[in-house]
């Protein structure tokens, strides 16, 4: 059976961190969590279980994680955030693999609870994530503040059976204080890579983000809080792209 390292980076997690870990005990021969130097209770939960813990600056959620990879022992991964928890079915997967590794990497679906209702359409189900995978077969990429772990070509990857289970906002001011900052953030982000804005992605991407997660993913299946969603798909692409146009204007 191979040996496996659970990889989490945290930053006030206290709320959903005791489940994350405890998920992972029957899982995992070592966790290591990288904190972001919190000022909640999460250093004190991490003592209370088997953790090898480390203190490190945030320099984006890509840089963190890929980071956290480079101090496991093992050569297996599975990464998680601090409001992540495994779910039965996914520990009950994992352990299958670990005696019967077949794939470079796996994906799971990850179904997010918003606002105390598990959300299964829109965007948000199901939400594929690799999140189990063999060390040196990819590497954490994308665009902050969105990270995906990107298998290299010519790998291959598989599929577990289970959600991984991400409690992802507990109320509405909590969701428009996180469109505000990743906004700031993704937008930052597009400036440094040279991405452009126009009056066209403006007006058009948030209405398709809207369209495409509400009407063509069905998200009016999951009520008020599914449309909730959707508006502030709308918002964060909006504002993404309106602060921007305002980079490059500030620039020029």
């Amino acid at each position: 059976m191979i040996k496996l390292s659970a990889v989490i980076i945290t930053y006030n997690e206290e709320e959903h961190l005791e489940k994350c870990l405890s998920s992972l005990i029957d899982v995992s021969d070592e966790i290591i969590v990288v904190d972001s130097f919190s000022t909640d209770k999460t250093p004190e939960i991490c003592k209370t279980f088997n953790v090898t813990f480390f203190q490190h600056k945030f320099e984006g959620y890509i840089e963190q994680k890929n980071y956290a990879l480079s101090l496991a022992n093992h050569p297996y991964i599975l990464s998680l955030d601090g409001d992540e928890a495994l779910s039965e079915d996914l520990k009950a997967s994992i352990i299958k693999t670990k005696s019967n590794w077949q794939f470079d990497g796996y994906y799971c679906n990850r179904l997010n609870n918003y606002c105390g209702q598990w959300i299964k359409h829109s965007d948000w189900y199901p939400d594929r994530k690799l999140r189990l995978f063999k060390k040196g077969c990819g590497s954490w990429k994308g665009i902050n503040p969105h990270d995906r772990y990107t298998l290299d070509k010519n790998v291959k990857s598989g599929y577990l059976k289970g959600d991984l289970l991400h409690w992802i906002y507990r109320d509405y001011s909590e969701h428009n204080l996180k469109v505000e900052r990743f906004s700031t953030i993704a937008a930052n982000a597009y400036f440094k890579l040279g991405k452009k804005s126009s009056l066209f992605k403006i007006i058009f991407r948030p209405f398709w983000g809207f369209f495409k997660a509400y009407f063509l993913r069905l998200g009016f299946f999951d009520g008020l809080n599914g449309f909730i969603i959707c508006v502030q798909t709308y918002n964060v692409t909006f504002l993404k792209y309106i602060k921007l146009y305002r980079l490059w204007k500030t620039k020029l």
